[in-house]
């Protein structure tokens, strides 16, 4: 039985994230959390409909100076949401929509948003019964937060809208009709609390943050055999070299390559190398067969993928932070006459944080390319066939196909690297004056991801059949080995040209983890 994941406002992890959205583990809510809701409630309706405060009892925006009248206040808040439900494009999948909704109900819960428990039981009732509202993707600026998408979370639960329910969407109000249960009926502050905030960017950027990290670990596996099967040598990764340039992300890949190639019977050393050439056996100028040094996208490896890992881990920390936060507007703090009123909602942090992530996970895409590149082309390496072909070059074009892929796909992830954190337009009659985009950001960063995983087949397909050519499966490591059996489980060599299409969708299924 799966692990019931507590919530408290402030220790959501993205790998929790994770495991409630894609593994389906129910929730919770600590008991603690009750007092600092119902005490905010309780401000907001002592205090707040009684003087003068926006989003209660004024317009919102540019209508702020709009003052409502008690019998108004409760219509506002549904006029809010079903205005603002307006996304286009296409639709968040059933585990993104639950993602962003578990991040605002974390929000929620830590009792500065002036919602009732009700509201909080609600959603974590809709969570547990995996009723999940459609969302679209488009309609995010990123700035007050992500009206477009939280409004159309908001609008299923006062039973509007659709649902993703038992795997297939329906109308919201025939389940609940089918569960028996009423739609929520929203009090003042409310809608503006449900909508207003950064939940949508940073939930569903949980998940493509933690696909991120799984995906580096993996390359981290594939590189580390690369750098075997071209008998790399052993001091580019030694922790000596690491130790005068102090960058913990380069540091922390040269020891992942060194222990996940401990076992293995193809690294050089460089002291063998020495030992081989007499330099001074040389009257003029000699050209010896063995090589000196590697081709960059091998030797430096700890160099490129340090940056690669230190950024996952600052998008990580960023997107924690985030998802342990309050991000809507105004908020209590239950000692003030008026509600705090500021820019919790603006998502430059996730924004910024999304872009490094695509510019990243790119460069990991180019080095990988360049790898694969490395072992097709046979002007490069003139002791392996022309795309690691196993039958009769110019008949069977073995891989040559497959290089397509990877390189038109790294191209792609090129174009997408444009920054939309620099890309902002004024809107909102030019009260939202700067924006963030980051929900824009975070949707391009999840195709970015997408197309890694497509170049990272290509390159366990490449680097499996380059194992049979040079046939030294023996002599590599434990890492490469467990890699290499579990391929040729799912995708055998390719020897007569074939249809490559089921193979490579299978492969594609085992390595993503979407």
């Amino acid at each position: 039985m799966a692990q019931v994941i507590v919530l408290n406002g402030g220790k959501l992890k993205i790998e929790d994230v994770w495991a409630i959205a894609c593994n389906k583990n129910k929730i919770s809510i600590a008991n603690e959390c009750k007092r600092a809701v119902d005490e905010s409630r309780h401000f907001v309706e002592s205090v707040g409909q009684h003087v003068l405060t926006y989003g209660v009892n004024t317009g919102f925006g540019p209508m702020a100076q709009y003052i409502m009248s008690p019998k108004k206040v409760q219509r506002l808040q549904y006029n809010l949401i079903r205005s603002h439900a307006v996304g286009l494009g296409d639709t968040f999948s059933e585990e993104e929509c639950m993602a962003i909704m578990v991040v605002r109900l974390n929000s929620l819960i830590k009792g500065k948003s002036g919602v009732r428990w009700e509201l909080i039981k609600y959603i974590e009732f809709f969570i547990n019964e995996r009723i999940v509202p459609v969302v679209h993707k488009h309609g995010s600026v990123g700035a007050s937060g992500d009206l477009v998408q939280l409004a159309e979370v908001a609008l299923a639960l006062i039973g509007e809208g659709s649902v993703y329910f038992h795997g297939e969407v329906k109308r919201t109000t025939d389940v609940l009709n089918l569960l028996g249960k009423k739609p929520l009926e929203l009090q003042s502050k409310e809608g503006l609390a449900l909508i207003n905030g950064t939940a949508a960017m940073t939930g569903f950027g949980a998940l493509v943050a933690y696909r991120a990290k799984r995906l580096f670990d993996a390359a981290l596996d594939f590189g580390a055999m690369a750098y075997e099967l071209f008998a790399g040598f052993d001091d580019p990764i030694s922790q000596e070299l690491q130790d005068i340039r102090k960058h913990a992300g380069q540091s922390y890949v040269a020891s992942a390559l060194r222990a996940r190639l401990k076992s293995s019977q193809l690294i050089q050393k460089r002291t063998d190398l020495t030992k081989k050439i007499d330099v001074e056996d040389s009257t003029d100028v000699r050209k010896i067969d063995s090589k000196v040094q590697d081709i960059y996208s091998i030797r430096c490896m700890p160099q490129i993928y340090g940056p690669i890992y230190d950024t996952i881990e600052n998008v990580i920390k960023v997107v924690t932070t985030e998802i342990n936060s309050v991000t809507d507007n105004p908020v209590t703090n239950g000692a003030s006459d008026a509600l705090i009123h500021g820019g919790n909602f603006h998502g430059d942090y996730v924004s910024l944080e999304a872009d490094k992530l695509k510019v990243v996970m790119t460069r990991l895409a180019q080095t990988i390319e360049r790898h694969i590149n490395l072992f097709l082309n046979p002007n490069l390496r003139d002791h392996l066939p022309p795309f690691l072909n196993l039958s009769k070059p110019g008949l069977d074009l073995a891989l040559q196909g497959l290089q397509f892929v990877a390189t038109s796909t790294t191209a792609e992830m090129q174009t997408l690297c444009y920054p939309n954190y620099v890309h902002t337009i004024s809107t909102n009659a030019d009260n939202q004056d700067i924006v963030s985009m980051g929900t824009n950001s975070m949707v391009l960063a999840s195709k970015v991801v997408d197309c890694l995983l497509d170049v990272m087949s290509v390159y366990l397909i490449t680097l499996s059949q380059a194992v049979d050519v040079m046939q030294n499966r023996s002599q590599l490591s434990s890492s490469s080995q467990r890699w290499y059996g579990e391929i040729r489980e799912i995708f055998p060599a390719v020897t007569d040209d074939r249809d490559l299409s089921v193979d490579l969708k299978r492969l594609n299924e085992v390595l993503n983890i979407k």
